[in-house]
């Protein structure tokens, strides 16, 4: 799987935003993000936005994991509880695959395993090769 970690060193907005790869297998993905100032929203608690980023590098990591290329058609998010410091990680798991269509579940934790997020993905997967 180390040919589709170096493939994802490419994706500069998930580098700007701090976000880092921990883990791949098929259909699974793993990566965190530390908060930091630039997180946060003006009420001082993590961004939405820079939440559903994490979640979505995750997914898009599970996703082409089979080394197709796979690209978003559908994303969800449900927030449940604020963040406003320490460490998120986010866990894809692949829930169906066929030729063309996979879907998969994004769980946002943070450093003690509280459910911050819950992100639901479906891509199309092209015949390209990564």
């Amino acid at each position: 799987m180390e040919d589709v970690k170096n493939f994802f060193k490419n994706d500069t907005f998930a580098e700007h935003l701090g976000i880092e790869l921990l883990e791949v297998s098929k259909g699974r993905a793993k990566a965190k993000m530390e908060i930091k100032d630039h997180h946060l929203n003006g009420i001082n608690i993590a961004h939405g936005g820079a939440i559903f980023s994490l979640a979505d590098l995750a997914f898009a990591v599970a996703s082409n994991s089979h080394k197709t290329v796979a690209l978003a058609i559908n994303a969800s998010i449900s927030f449940l509880k604020a963040a406003s410091g320490g460490t998120l990680f986010a866990e894809a798991k692949e829930v169906s695959i066929n030729p063309k269509l996979a879907t998969y579940d994004i769980r946002v934790t943070n450093e003690t395993n509280d459910i911050i997020a819950l992100f639901h993905g479906t891509v199309y997967r092209k015949k390209d090769k990564i």
